[in-house]
């Protein structure tokens, strides 16, 4: 299995940017051919200091293999999402990918 996992910051000035975000991402990224498991959702608080609370929206995405993920990244869904929402509602994003 490959794991890819993206932790995504909203634009602070943009109030409906992390619903904006999460539709984008089942509209364009849950139909992309090769994806095991599609889980999306927000940051959830904790009282735990060790836990990061500086972010909005996390993208958990596995594989089967890291060809599999290679060929989702350049898949034209993928391609439109960062295009369209991304690059509207994103000031950043932190990407974890492991095998």
């Amino acid at each position: 299995m490959f794991s890819h996992i993206v932790i995504f910051w909203t634009d602070p000035s943009n109030p409906t940017a992390a619903d904006e975000l999460v539709a984008g991402m089942e509209k364009f990224l849950r139909p992309i051919p090769g994806v095991v498991h599609f889980h999306v959702g927000r940051m959830v608080g904790s009282p735990r200091p060790v836990v990061d609370q500086t972010y909005q929206v996390a993208l958990n995405l596995v594989f089967p293999d890291k060809q599999a993920q290679d060929d989702y990244q350049t898949h034209p869904l993928h391609v439109e999402f960062v295009e369209t929402v991304f690059k509207k509602v994103c000031k950043k994003a932190l990407i974890y990918d492991f095998a």
